[in-house]
């Protein structure tokens, strides 16, 4: 599995995961907001 995604595994130690991490909140968010409508 590490060998089909080695990325990922990057992803979470570079700091640029935190960016990452606000996209998704408000990406959640926006479908919150899609599924509540």
């Amino acid at each position: 599995m590490t060998l089909s995604t080695p990325k990922s595994t990057r992803a979470t130690g570079t700091p640029i995961s935190k960016g990452f991490t606000l996209i998704e909140l408000l990406v959640v968010i926006a479908i919150i907001a899609i599924l509540a409508a």
